[in-house]
């Protein structure tokens, strides 16, 4: 069997492959509105929920992962300037996100918790939502923050090659994948149609930009690993979406939702701050001009796309009304 290389596909399909599929997907997604009509999720059998947060998971983490990396041949030549615009285009998404699911964390789910006993005193239910809130950011954000500075010790401590050091960008990348997925599993079985949609699209634009940067410690490499290396590693960024999507999936209550959600959120401001490590490995300065203006042009999109989605929803055109 010939071990083949990303490097044997033709140079044209490299440069306009990624932008084709990336088109393929979203048109996809309009024209079937897969996520339009919600209204049976929470009635649906476990197996049919487990195989559509699978497929959704898979549309938003690995694929755009795999995307991403098809770009591989051009990071040797680019100027590190225009990646980090790209990363930093990517952290505006994200951090729409963010603030999104924190408003829905408060005024959706966490008001709607129910009160209950707890050694014999009753509890509010906002202050077990809050509680849950600050424990799931909190929580995630440390564990986050301690293994990506295990993975900067390991990269430190010890000779290894670029293909070692990107598996274990992909392992980082994969721990907030399951954050991710929280939020996606939570949407899906809520019956929240615009926010998993939302969720669906800023994954993709976000993961696309994860692939090149696993692949980043090995463009500059002399050979190039053979292309089970780049499968390998785009499940490992991005199919943890998938297992996250199964265990928010079990969100059947709001304080469960807020949970998987304060979860989701911590993971996000933990890949904020790597994002800004890694344009700083490079840079003098994070805050640029050129940075600024993408992370701006990413927020002010997802904030867009937002609108446009709640009118299509509100005009029935996924919905039946």
């Amino acid at each position: 069997m010939i071990d083949r290389s990303i490097d044997d596909l033709p140079r044209w399909l490299i440069a306009i492959g990624p932008v084709l599929i990336l088109g393929t997907v979203f048109a996809t997604l309009y024209l079937t509105s897969p996520f339009g009509d919600l209204s049976g999720a929470s009635e649906a059998s476990t197996l049919e929920i487990v195989w559509m947060l699978t497929v959704i998971g898979a549309i938003a983490g690995i694929i755009p992962v795999a995307i991403g990396m098809l770009w591989f041949p051009f990071i040797r030549d680019l100027d590190p300037r225009y990646l980090h615009a790209f990363l930093a285009l990517a952290a505006g998404v994200l951090a729409f996100i963010a603030l999104e699911m924190t408003e829905d964390m408060i005024f959706d789910y966490g008001v709607n918790v129910e009160s209950t006993a707890l050694l014999g005193t009753t509890v509010d239910g906002a202050v077990l939502a809050a509680t849950a809130a600050i424990l799931g950011v909190g929580g995630t954000f440390v564990v986050m923050y301690l293994a990506s500075e295990w993975r900067q010790r390991k990269m430190a401590s010890t000779e290894k090659n670029g293909l070692e050091i990107a598996y274990l960008v992909a392992l980082a990348l994969g721990l907030h994948s399951i954050g991710e997925g929280l939020g996606i599993g939570v949407a899906y079985i809520q019956e929240d149609a615009t926010m998993l949609m939302l969720l669906v699209l800023a994954f993709i634009m976000h993961n696309v930009m994860e692939g090149p940067t696993v692949v980043a410690a090995v463009a500059r490499e002399r050979e190039t690993p053979p292309l089970r290396h780049f499968a390998m590693m785009g499940v490992i960024a991005g199919g943890p979406v998938i297992l996250g999507g199964w265990i928010g999936s079990f969100a059947q209550s709001n304080l469960l939702a807020v949970l998987f959600f304060a979860i989701a959120i911590g993971a996000i401001l933990q890949v904020l701050i790597e994002v800004g490590d890694l344009i700083r490995f490079d840079a003098e300065a994070v805050l640029t001009r050129t940075n600024a203006a993408t992370f701006s042009f990413g927020f002010a999109l997802m904030f867009l796309l937002e609108d446009v989605l709640t009118e299509i929803l509100l005009e029935g055109w996924l919905i039946p009304v």
